[in-house]
């Protein structure tokens, strides 16, 4: 896309979030860092998604249990703060993440990437991707990149990814202090992705909320 376009796309997914009600997570806490992967092309599809979107929406409850696991981070580790990959992402940019792996069955697709006919909780602004970040921005090893495919993202396989020497001690505790955090503030993680947390189940999203498009 052209930088014209880049441009309007990015103030359609924000009419597109604000009709849906979601919020800015940096105006419930300015202290959370925010970096879109997807308004990047350093992501697994190496495209431009979002356009110049900059900023991070999600459901006001989800932002609110957000800024609960901030303020428990920064209580415990005022040198870290939370760094947002990823939050509210409409189906139409979900149906361009699903195209991009068709090396995969649709069933092991399903693994890394929700089928955009179920909805992913991201597309009713109830989930966020995340890592843990000095307060200058510099993001911590967590032993695999964001977007990674495998089983040394998977939090479920760490005990066996640390015993192969997969994983440093290191980087299982930055993990381990991410999720405390996370869950701390009411979020749930998942089994095959670190920097994946859920606000709500996507039983509960589909019916409290509808998906943004």
């Amino acid at each position: 896309m052209t930088r014209l376009a880049l441009l309007f796309f990015a103030f359609s997914l924000i009419h597109s979030f604000a009709q849906a009600q979601l919020v800015d997570v940096q105006k419930i806490d300015p202290g959370i860092l925010v970096e879109l992967k997807y308004s990047t092309t350093d992501n697994f599809v190496k495209q431009d998604v979002y356009g110049n979107l900059t900023k991070a929406y999600l459901q006001p409850m989800a932002a609110n249990k957000l800024a609960k696991a901030s303020r428990w981070l920064q209580t415990r580790r005022p040198d870290l703060r939370l760094l947002v990959y990823d939050a509210a992402r409409p189906r139409s940019a979900q149906v361009k993440l699903w195209n991009a792996l068709p090396q995969y069955t649709e069933r092991h697709r399903r693994t890394y990437v929700a089928d955009p006919r179920e909805g992913s909780i991201h597309s009713y602004g109830c989930a966020v991707d995340l890592t843990l970040a000095t307060a200058n921005g510099k993001a911590l090893d967590m032993g695999t990149p964001y977007d990674f495919f495998g089983p040394k993202a998977y939090p479920k396989a760490e005990a066996q990814m640390l015993k192969a020497g997969q994983l440093t001690k290191e980087q299982l505790a930055n993990r381990q202090l991410l999720r405390q955090a996370m869950q701390a503030g009411g979020f749930t993680p998942i089994a095959y992705e670190w920097w994946h947390f859920n606000a709500l189940s996507r039983r509960e999203a589909k019916q409290r909320f509808k998906v943004v498009e």
